[in-house]
């Protein structure tokens, strides 16, 4: 049987209330103020769709490389690049090797569904595994409603033939050409139509039509439905549409809202994520994606299911959360404002081509050296060991560091050197398997870092060349995310 053997999430641990974008724009759009419950999931200045594919990829590979992966999607609208396979970034970070398939699928808020089920045939067909990521980071005019409805986050299932924890059973789809919004070509955000026009004309008319397709392919009956995953901005929508396709009202999943927000292409496979982590075996889920038509995907959950109990999942990274008050902050982050850096920050950032490609693995896949002869660890990676009582030439095996801890050494917070976030935060972390290196630090509060902590390595923007729209990526130590 195809289906999900293994599933991860990731939302950024920022947190900016809606009530702090209402107090800035509710003087000039004061409908604003019917939103201005809970809170949305913000990134960091160093987050991206790609960064958040990432993280969720490894929470749903948890430290296990399956070495029969033979294909990697990643679904956005986002995307850093247009024309630069962001997958193959995605497959480089996470070390799986050369020899497989690599796809951006874009374009559509449907994406994300739509992927999959091509994805799932494709595993099916071929055997082995293929690896399902989603990212989403969408910017949106100051004082629009979007601002307040888009969050941030990722998603990643790994499917495949065998120990599924859920089972594919069949899917519907219908392909209209309902435009609720859109966003042309080198626009920079969403324009949307009238909430109850897409309401009525959409979702309850098109959504019921994939619905019916998908319970027809499967033989399957709308009662039997136990959890009802359909994202959607507009008030109760999945409540309206369960109960005209006839699911029951109590299947309707939380649309994680009032927590995060909504993540776009993304969001159908967060809240799948979600739902899994509160599943138990045996029970039927409808996954519904929408935009430009609609996507209806059944799966049955397995016995295999809590397996999957050591994941942090969407929970564990919504647990994980820090409020952010600063709205300047967040419009920066963004690039919503243009701030003058100061003169630290004039500097011509241009990626060496060449040097980056001949080390990739290095770079992107934090990739260092462990020699043979004496087991030191060392990174980068050298011709010779830098172990004084060894000095062994040549004998050093390539050695995986992004899934060791480290813990700090010395560490400095330096307001003198530019950041976008200062002030900025590095210094030496040794790893537990042995090596060291000078890191950047992320996710940091100002006077919250101290010597023995134990950080993870996580992979974010190093830099952006802005002049020539190009993203540096490296690795960086940011604090581990406790165990809800």
């Amino acid at each position: 049987m195809v289906g999900i053997k293994a599933y991860g999430g990731y939302v950024p641990r920022r947190r900016l209330p809606r009530s702090v974008i209402v107090e800035a724009n509710g003087w000039f759009n004061s409908g604003l103020k019917g939103y201005s419950k809970g809170e949305r999931s913000m990134c960091n200045w160093d987050e991206d769709a790609l960064t958040m594919a990432v993280e969720a990829s490894r929470d749903c590979l948890d430290q296990s490389r399956p070495d029969d992966i033979k294909a990697i999607y990643l679904a956005s609208t986002t995307l850093p690049f247009t024309d630069r396979q962001n997958s193959g970034i995605l497959g480089t970070a996470l070390n799986l090797g050369q020899n497989m398939m690599t796809m951006d699928i874009t374009s559509s808020q449907r994406a994300g569904t739509s992927g999959l089920i091509n994805a799932l045939n494709v595993a099916k067909g071929m055997g082995g595994c293929a690896l399902f990521a989603a990212g989403e980071h969408r910017r949106s005019q100051t004082a629009n409603n979007n601002e307040l409805m888009y969050g941030d986050g990722g998603a990643a299932l790994l499917l495949g033939n065998d120990d599924v924890v859920a089972e594919y059973i069949g899917a519907g789809q219908v392909a209209v050409d309902f435009v609720d919004h859109y966003r042309g070509q080198n626009a920079d955000f969403d324009y949307n139509w009238e909430e109850r026009w897409i309401r009525d004309e959409g979702f309850m008319k098109i959504v019921p039509d994939a619905v019916q397709a998908a319970l027809d392919n499967t033989g399957i009956t709308a009662d039997e439905i136990d959890h009802f995953v359909m994202p959607g901005t507009i008030r109760n929508i999945a409540a309206m549409v369960g109960k005209r396709c006839g699911i029951k009202a109590e299947a309707a999943r939380d649309n994680l809202h009032g927590v995060m927000g909504e993540a776009g292409t993304a969001h159908s496979l967060i809240m799948l994520v979600d739902c899994l982590q509160d599943a138990k075996p045996g029970e039927l889920v409808m996954l519904i994606g929408w935009g430009q038509g609609c996507d209806a995907l059944i799966f049955r959950t397995t016995d295999k299911l809590p397996t999957m109990a050591n994941r942090k999942g969407i929970k564990g990274h919504l647990a994980h959360r820090k409020e952010e008050t600063n709205y300047n902050k967040f419009l920066a982050f963004n690039g919503l404002v243009q701030q003058d850096g100061g003169l630290r920050s004039e500097t011509d950032k241009q990626t060496a081509l060449t040097t980056l490609y001949r080390n990739k693995e290095m770079v992107i896949g934090f990739v260092g050296g462990k020699c043979e002869q004496c087991g030191t660890v060392q990174f980068p990676k050298s011709r010779i060991c830098v172990n004084p009582n060894c000095g062994a030439i040549n004998t050093q095996e390539d050695h995986k560091m992004a899934e060791t801890t480290a813990k700090i050494q010395s560490w400095t917070a330096d307001n003198l050197t530019y950041a976008p976030d200062p002030p900025h935060h590095f210094g030496m972390v040794n790893f537990s398997e042995g090596g060291r290196m000078m890191a950047d630090f992320t996710d940091v509060d100002e006077g919250g870092v101290a010597v023995g902590d134990e950080f993870r390595m996580v992979f974010r923007i190093k830099a952006a060349d802005e002049k020539r729209g190009f993203n540096k990526y490296f690795w960086k130590a940011a604090p581990k995310i406790q165990a809800s």
